[in-house]
């Protein structure tokens, strides 16, 4: 499931808001904290998307790994069989 855009832009809303709340009337003061959390909500964003991307990478993986191990399976069924066919060709010495 990958996080949408909106609604980290709603978060970074509410951070800016919480930060208006927090600091009086002073502007530079207000600008400063809103930078500090629009870069919290941006650090937050990208650890959610990269745990996103981490989990697209580890299905398919293992999507990978399943389809290679049921290939692996069937050569498997196929060397039995011709071995075992081979075995019976053989001459008695």
């Amino acid at each position: 499931m990958k996080p949408s855009l909106l609604f980290l832009l709603a978060c970074t809303a509410v951070l800016a808001v919480g930060a208006r709340a927090d600091t009086p009337a002073e502007p530079k003061a207000l600008v400063q904290k809103v930078q500090e959390l629009a870069q919290k909500a941006t650090d937050m964003a990208k650890d959610a998307f990269s745990r996103v991307r981490e989990s697209d990478a580890a299905q398919q993986a293992r999507q990978w790994l399943s389809e290679s191990a049921e290939l692996a399976k069937q050569r498997l069924v196929w060397l039995k069989e011709q071995l075992a066919e081979l075995w019976k060709k053989k001459p008695a010495a």
